[in-house]
């Protein structure tokens, strides 16, 4: 057998190196590590170019001691750390540019802290522990700390940074019963005794941060560490977006972990703003349960230019996030509040004109069933509008909101503005049933309990059941700093979300029904093309705000941050009583007419000709029943002109 060569020109491949060899576009290779470190670089063919998509090489006596720790006995911790922490300064320079070296030591620390759960820990071995940690949370680690960070974002576990902190808080646990201070460039350490009260301030460079106990039930140890780098390190995830690795906010103050034996129920910081063009301040601590910060327990007692005070009825590791988007929502909480106060004068100033004309549109079914749907409508909205204002001012007095103090209020609101809905696809009901049932007639007693018992009994339901089922771990109200249904720990907000939604897209459907309806009845009647336009252009003005299709935009600002989004949600919404008044109310004829005759009567009554004006006045009534008429829609066929189902735009 013969054998054949082939050989491979290098014009064949995208990529030639002399160490890494050829390759074509997207193809991966390994290479090796400087001098002094192990592992492996990975790198990509990409443009012509290997190009490093990760490097694993770690320093090998970090690497080395690593390999130690794994057989590792507790009487060999307060050596091995001092050879740790040794390392880590003679190697400061590589460690912090080495995103594999600092998420080795890492795990080294966190091993440690493992190891010595069941000994107590010495001053020489926490201040070995100390110095490791200043020198990888050092300004120089920062860039390292975020490609760490990305890293660990796109693998299941917990992160480097969250490792880190874990680690402090469990060796923090383990200290020895004596007073000691230690003190790094970036950390502080304060092991004490402490009885009635206590009160200490941060001695570190550029930092005042001050922690007061005012009432310390019985003699006990406390730790005190604070940290002024460490918002270097770790995450700022928080409650508003739970399921991110990213957040809008920032840790904006020091870190402090603290450490008690005792149960200490109210303990207070006072924070240094570190930058003072955040706005929004949330005391918070960190969540290793949910991996991220929380701010239950804890809520912001004074804000000012410099200093945030926050108050907690916990100890654990402490700091304050903060918001880039002070303005953006200062302004949509003006849009909100002035949109409210117009929509509670709206919904009263309707309620005064419906019982003004109460009288004189309960004849007809039609009319009545409708204005029975627009007074509940406004009743319902009103409630829930009053309700929002004390629900506004709760949050703002307590950060994060009080759960105690919110849940009749977040319970009111959540039943009224279901009750809102449910009125609205009464109303759909009401209109689908007089323009497809045109021969078939409900009696007004009929049609009144079916739309109480939807209207009310149906949202009363759903509100109660969604009490019971999060009210007991504490998860019905959110914590967001606003008096409302929780999202992230139970998903209570689902219980308003999905019922409105499914209400609006059906009130749609309805609204396209009816408009085919009457596009082909008008066509059948010769009905003149522009008066055919005009009737569906009112029935569009009418129902379109009415059935609530503006909360659609609630969908937006689920999925979307972007300010115009919100903007419009919280105009629209906030101006639903307008709404119901103008399009409820002021456009329809029949009401238009029947306080236009009853002015018109009071002005006649107190005119000195009475017996002249009587005749005007019966011209005048004759002239608005002519009128009335002339407005008439027939939904029925011509032939069945004498029926009594009218349907008339006023009567939608």
């Amino acid at each position: 057998m013969r054998s054949v060569t082939v050989k491979t020109s290098p014009e064949q491949f995208d990529c030639e190196d002399n160490k890494l060899g050829f390759g074509k576009t997207n193809n991966m290779t390994e290479g090796p590590c400087d001098i002094g470190s192990e592992g492996s670089i990975t790198y990509i063919c990409d443009s012509k170019q290997w190009k490093l998509t990760q490097d694993n090489c770690v320093l090998k006596v970090i690497k080395d001691l690593e390999s130690k720790a794994q057989a590792l006995v507790v009487g060999e911790i307060p050596e091995f750390m001092a050879n740790l922490s040794l390392a880590a300064e003679q190697n400061n320079a590589n460690i912090t540019q080495s995103a594999a070296t600092v998420q080795t030591i890492v795990d080294i620390l966190f091993k440690i802290a493992d190891l010595s759960k069941n000994i107590p820990i010495n001053k020489p071995v926490m201040e070995s522990f100390l110095k490791t940690v200043d020198i990888i949370v050092s300004d120089n680690s920062s860039n390292t700390w975020k490609d760490l960070n990305n890293k660990n974002n796109t693998m299941s576990g917990n992160t480097s940074s969250v490792k880190l902190l874990q680690a402090i808080e469990n060796i923090s646990d383990r200290l020895s019963t004596v007073n000691f201070t230690l003190t790094q460039s970036s950390i502080q350490l304060n092991r004490v005794k402490i009885q009635n009260s206590f009160n200490a301030i941060s001695q570190l460079p550029n930092s005042t941060t001050q922690i007061m106990i005012p009432n310390v039930p019985e003699s006990t140890f406390i730790t005190l560490i604070v940290f002024t780098k460490l918002d270097n390190v770790l995450p700022t995830r928080n409650t508003s977006n739970n399921d991110s690795r990213t957040s809008e906010n920032s840790i904006n103050g020091d870190v402090v972990v603290v450490k008690v034996d005792k149960t200490i129920s109210n303990i207070s910081f006072t924070f240094d703003i570190t930058n003072t063009s955040l706005k929004n301040p949330q005391c918070v601590f960190w969540n290793f349960s949910l991996d991220r910060w929380d701010s239950n327990g804890c809520k912001v007692k004074l804000s000012g230019n410099e200093t945030v005070t926050c108050e907690c009825d916990h100890t654990t590791s402490f700091s304050i996030l903060m918001s880039p988007f002070a303005i953006d929502n200062l302004a949509l909480a003006y849009i909100t509040y002035i949109g409210v106060a117009i929509s509670i004068a709206s919904l009263i100033l309707c309620l005064i004109i419906e019982a003004i004309v109460w009288k004189s549109i309960r004849r007809n079914d039609t009319s009545y069933m409708r204005h029975v749907s627009v007074v509940n409508i406004a009743v319902s909205l009103l409630i829930a509008n009053i309700c929002f204002i004390i629900g506004a001012a709760i949050a703002d007095q307590e950060q994060p909101t009080s759960v105690g103090r919110c849940s009749p209020v977040v319970f009111f609101m959540h039943f009224f503005y279901l009750a809102v809905f449910f009125w609205m696809f009464i109303s759909a009901l009401l209109l689908l049933y007089l323009t497809v049932m045109v021969f078939s007639q409900m009696t007004r007693a009929k049609m009144m309990v079916i739309a109480f018992t939807v209207g009310y009994c149906a949202p009363l339901l759903i509100a109660v059941i969604t009490v019971a089922s999060t009210a007991g771990p504490q998860h019905y109200v959110s914590k967001e700093n606003a008096c409302w249904l929780n999202w992230f720990e139970s998903k209570a907000l689902l219980a308003f979300v999905i019922p409105a939604l499914t209400i609006v897209a059906f009130n749609l459907v309805v609204l396209i029904v009816v408009v085919c309806k009457m596009i082909r009845r008008g066509v059948g009647a010769q009905s003149d093309e522009s008066n055919t336009l005009v009737v569906i252009a009112r029935c569009l003005v009418i129902l379109a705000p009415i059935f609530g299709i503006t909360w659609g935009f609630g969908i937006g600002t689920m999925v979307s941050r972007n300010f115009g989004i919100h903007v419009v949600f919280a105009i629209l919404n906030s101006l639903q009583g307008f709404f119901v008044l103008v399009f409820g109310t002021l456009t329809d004829k029949k009401v238009t007419e029947s306080l236009a005759g009853n002015f018109s009567i009071k002005n006649l009554t107190s005119s000195r000709t009475r017996s002249t004006s009587a005749g005007t006045l019966s011209n005048r009534l004759g002239f608005l029943q002519r009128t009335q008429r002339r407005n008439v829609f027939n939904t029925s066929d011509p032939s069945t002109a004498t029926s009594s189902n009218h349907f008339s735009a006023s009567d939608t």
